[in-house]
């Protein structure tokens, strides 16, 4: 593939990420604010009164979080991808920012947020998932450290659940979608709240940073991947020592207890790559889960690690872009790669290959990747409603594209709001088309 970096003709080339003098300012920012009184982990959570939605016929989406618009795009989970409909993920915006601008340490933090992870932007939704009858969207807002939930008929807040600490971060739902855990990255903390009231359940620690969640076995067991520090320019593999502590934590989904802590430090060493970053990325398990396959921070490619045997068994590197700057400093978030999505055959992985601009399916038993496919900073992957495609979100374009899973070619690109990330199925009534009123 020729330059798979080349930027978008119909839109001006966005910067890759923090400067080195921002990303430092914003860790100063954060280490100043760190000093103050942290918020209790145990927040107060509106009670929701919400009654049982009748029964009705309902429709598989794909929800798309365009984080700093503050939108969730509603599109067709196949076929076209056609929009279906938007929703503002931040009705109560005002509020918000009035009691952040009341708070010095919130005010702290939101700023850190804005010129860190944000890249200059407020992030106002990292992840999200619809209730299982279809009725509301659980949202997560890592400016507003906050998880809301979000009626879909009318777009009015239901419950809004304060996460302890200063910045709320990646989702994931209980195979009954009666669940939600999320990472509270400040505080090191998962939460997990029930989706239909936003009463918490239970909670753990987790390594620096927890960032990516997964359910396993069921449902009886969550997985959280801590990432460490990502918003210093400290990113020379001699500083690595600063990071902090980046492990997996997997826990009893329902005591909440701890069940194993793997520290991929150790076994980065024992397969002779101690050259890569232990800082765990996005992850994808094998349908059987037996494999765990993951990104690792500033690397290009991916690795592979038998959840029985406890060890990795292969690495695979990816092709690097040319144009992508070798500077570590200018890329988002500690990243090179963040985005990694499995078949339901479990026969192809989809890798979002983000500061190469660039997605690529690869064959499983092999690891050989297809053809590569320009992106701009796709952020993101997942599987579509009929599984036969690999979707993308292009934060850098605006839009979310499908790759064929069995050709590894794009077969269509659909624009959506500013910054999608997340990129989720769910369910909304059938003959849904927004919000009343929007």
């Amino acid at each position: 593939m020729s330059r798979p970096g080349s930027p978008c003709p119909h839109r001006p080339r966005r910067a890759r990420g923090t400067t080195a003098l921002a990303a430092l300012a914003a860790a100063l920012g954060l280490a100043v604010a760190a000093a103050a009184p942290a918020a209790p982990v145990s927040a107060n959570v509106a009670d929701a009164n919400v009654a049982d939605a009748p029964q009705q016929a309902l429709r598989e989406v794909m929800f798309v979080g365009n984080n700093w618009d503050g939108t969730a795009d509603v599109i067709r989970s196949t076929g076209d991808l056609a929009r279906i409909g938007r929703i503002n993920v931040i009705p109560d915006k005002e509020q918000r920012l009035t009691e952040i601008y009341l708070n010095p340490v919130k005010l702290g933090y939101f700023l850190g947020i804005r010129l860190g992870p944000g890249e200059g932007h407020d992030q106002f939704v990292d992840d999200m998932y619809s209730t299982p009858d279809g009725s509301a969207v659980v949202v997560s807002r890592p400016s507003f450290a906050d998880v809301v939930s979000l009626d879909l008929a009318t777009g009015r807040i239901n419950w809004r659940f304060p996460v302890s600490g200063y910045r709320s971060d990646h989702m994931a739902l209980s195979p009954d979608g009666t669940r939600v855990a999320v990472s509270a990255s400040t505080s090191n903390t998962v939460h997990v709240l029930d989706v239909r009231t936003g009463r918490q359940l239970g909670s753990f620690k987790t390594g620096d940073k927890p960032h990516e969640n997964v359910f396993t076995d069921g449902g009886g067991r969550i997985w959280n991947m801590s990432i460490g520090e990502v918003n210093t320019a400290l990113d020379e593999p001699w500083l690595d020592w600063t990071k902090g502590d980046r492990r997996i934590t997997v826990v009893d989904a329902d005591t909440f207890a701890p069940v194993k802590v793997i520290d991929m430090r150790e076994r980065l060493d024992a397969f002779g790559r101690s050259d890569l970053s232990d800082a765990v990325r996005p992850a994808a398990f094998s349908p059987d889960e037996s494999t765990l396959y993951f990104q690792v921070s500033y690397f290009n490619g991916l690795v592979e690690y038998d959840v029985a045997g406890d060890r990795i068994t292969r690495v695979k590197t990816l092709p690097k872009n040319p144009a992508t700057s070798e500077d570590r400093t200018t890329w988002v978030n500690d990243s090179r790669h963040h985005g990694l999505a499995m078949s339901p055959a479990g026969d192809r992985l989809c890798v979002a290959g983000t500061m190469d601009d660039y997605a690529t399916v690869l064959d499983r038993s092999t690891l050989q990747e297809g053809p590569l496919v320009p992106a701009s900073k796709p952020y993101w992957a997942t599987v579509s409603g009929d599984g036969k495609s690999c979707v993308i979100s292009e934060s850098g374009a605006d839009q979310v594209t499908a790759i064929d899973f069995a050709t590894g070619r794009k077969t269509v690109s659909v624009p959506v709001g500013d910054h999608p990330q997340r990129v989720r199925l769910g369910h909304v009534p059938a003959d849904w088309t927004g919000p009343a009123g929007s």
